[in-house]
């Protein structure tokens, strides 16, 4: 089976380095499969929990937005912060998803009176906190 490398990178490190056969993302316009030989793209990426197939198995892993850039045998995605399922601490991503959550929902039910919430802020919060409770397959409401 043909194959492709994937790297995540993030400012501290190499997180991910392995060739996989497919990788799924949310991209900044829509979701996008990568296969191996695939055309050269570069696209921003959403907070969100990306697929990836790998030895006939798919595994999550949830990344904090960034860039992907993809060439026929390469796909690296530049990312603040990436984490696979086993180094996501459940009990603090329910936390933080509460309280961006909350934090949302106050903004959105008086704007006018919570103008010190950073809407945008809080929103991209809850969107990093939702693919971490993705990634675990924790479920949250």
């Amino acid at each position: 089976m043909s194959t492709i490398k994937l790297q995540v990178v993030s400012p501290e490190k190499l997180i991910f380095d392995k060739e996989i056969s497919m990788l799924i993302v949310r991209s900044t316009g829509g979701e996008l499969g990568i296969l191996p030989r695939h055309a050269p793209l570069v696209t921003g990426l959403i907070p969100h929990a990306m697929r990836i197939k790998i030895d006939g198995g798919e595994s999550l892993m949830a990344v904090a937005g960034g860039f992907m850039e993809v060439t026929p045998t390469l796909i690296t995605i530049l990312t603040p912060a990436a984490e696979e399922p086993e180094n996501i601490d459940v009990n603090r991503a329910q936390a933080a998803y509460a309280r961006a959550k909350q934090r949302v929902e106050t903004f959105k039910s008086a704007p006018a009176q919570h103008e010190e919430i950073d809407i945008d802020r809080a929103e991209m919060a809850l969107a990093r906190a939702k693919a971490r409770l993705i990634a675990t397959n924790t479920s949250f409401n």
